[in-house]
């Protein structure tokens, strides 16, 4: 038997993006008149992966990063045969259990307990194989309490915790993981770190995809990093996350304004960052106040009880912060055809000087409305300033606090 877990060749993915007609009817009829009916449906390649290839032993936890949109997810859905490549080759020696996003794998009508036997006849495992696994599955997600419920009740954190104790129990040789363990809590995510070090010590193969790249450096001995759909690094994971790092901080954005859409009839529409005297900019002193304004717009539909998360991540992909709207009381409403305006003021970035990230998900109560999203390099933290109180001293982590000290005598 081949040493070699997955072997990727020459891995290619085209997505062909139409362009339709924009503007007023008027507009448009002029374009089609000048150009032709061609031009009404103008069709642009995009390349999500461009000649990938890469081998994982058998028994190795491959970490794979890369900035939105470098391919990350792309090609996890290829070897995970959810979508055929355009060009190239992959050979998985082993069954694959993948745990992609959430909302994917189960069945939302079934209950839990109906998943797990649904999960494990998909890998091919015979009933009472997975009866030997299911209280081990149980225990592990710590879900007993709602097993006998349909999943579509289940919160993001339950859902998640279902679904990886599925994944990782069932006797999958290969196990593909999607950033999904940002769902859950600490202790759980604890949990995971531990029983994906126990697969790969059984000869199980891992594949990561994620931000965090603590998670990543605990996990992983040798990580993989794509940008713009090339593999730009594999190999020992400092020496790629010293490559990542340069990476970001050579491409930071100048867009002050983002239009975020999600192709639902709810959507995000802009971000703006601005400074205390309601300037647009995205270049802010250590100390500096600033205002993150978003505005949520709604097509065709009255929507209540809506809230947002926003979260702020360090250039290496970890979350400093979140912040949730509902916590401090706000939650708003659409009507159709209407923008909403949420503020959330920060008082003070206390930050170390460099890039930041943006995090924000639109909810109602546990629903996700519209999908979490992460503008890359969103502000910059600079080290100077006028202000003698606001310099920033030395390298002393991430977030600079003001804690109080106090000697007691004997």
């Amino acid at each position: 038997m081949s040493n070699i877990a997955i072997k990727v060749e020459h891995l290619y993915k085209r997505y062909d993006l139409h362009k339709k007609g924009a503007g007023t009817l008027r507009d448009t009829l002029t374009n089609v008149w000048r150009n032709g009916f061609r031009s009404f449906s103008a069709q642009e390649t995009f390349w999500a992966l461009d000649d990938v290839s890469f081998e994982v032993p058998h028994g190795q936890v491959l970490g794979i990063i890369g900035r939105n949109g470098a391919g990350k997810s792309t090609l996890l859905k290829i070897l995970s045969r959810i979508t055929p490549p355009t060009k190239g080759r992959v050979e998985l020696n082993g069954r694959v259990a993948s745990l992609l996003e959430v909302g994917t794998g189960f069945h939302h009508e079934l209950t839990g307990r109906e998943n797990i036997f649904l999960n494990g006849a998909i890998l091919g495992m015979s009933r009472s194989e997975i009866r030997r696994k299911f209280d081990e599955i149980v225990d592990f997600s710590g879900v007993e309490r709602f097993l006998d419920s349909p999943v579509k009740h289940y919160s993001s954190g339950m859902y998640v915790r279902l679904a990886f104790a599925v994944a990782a129990h069932l006797e999958a040789e290969i196990l593909l993981i999607d950033e999904v363990l940002a769902v859950g809590d600490v202790e759980f995510q604890r949990k995971c770190l531990g029983k994906m070090g126990e697969l790969a010590k059984g000869g199980r193969t891992v594949l990561v995809v994620s931000h965090n790249i603590d998670l990543i450096k605990s996990l992983c001995r040798e990580i993989a990093l794509l940008q713009n759909g090339h593999l730009a690094e594999k190999g020992l994971t400092d020496h790629v996350i010293g490559q990542y790092t340069q990476m970001v901080q050579k491409t930071g954005k100048a867009d002050h304004q983002f239009n975020l859409n999600s192709n639902k009839g709810i959507y995000i529409k802009h971000l703006k960052l601005l400074s205390s005297g309601r300037r647009m900019k995205r270049e802010f002193f250590f100390g500096e106040p600033v205002c993150a304004e978003i505005s949520i717009h709604s097509i065709d539909e009255e929507i209540n009880g809506l809230s947002l998360a926003v979260g702020i991540n360090s250039q290496l992909g970890q979350r400093i912060l979140t912040s949730l709207s509902d916590q401090a009381g706000i939650q708003f409403g659409l009507k159709p055809g209407k923008t909403s305006r949420v503020n959330i003021q920060f008082k003070g970035l206390i930050l170390h000087p460099g890039n930041y990230s943006l995090y924000i998900s639109l909810r109602r109560g546990k629903l996700v409305v519209v999908d979490d999203l992460i503008i890359e390099d969103a502000f910059t933290v600079q080290e100077f300033s006028e202000r003698a109180d606001l310099k920033f001293e030395g390298h002393w982590g991430i977030i600079r606090i003001h804690p109080e000290w106090q000697i007691h005598k004997n």
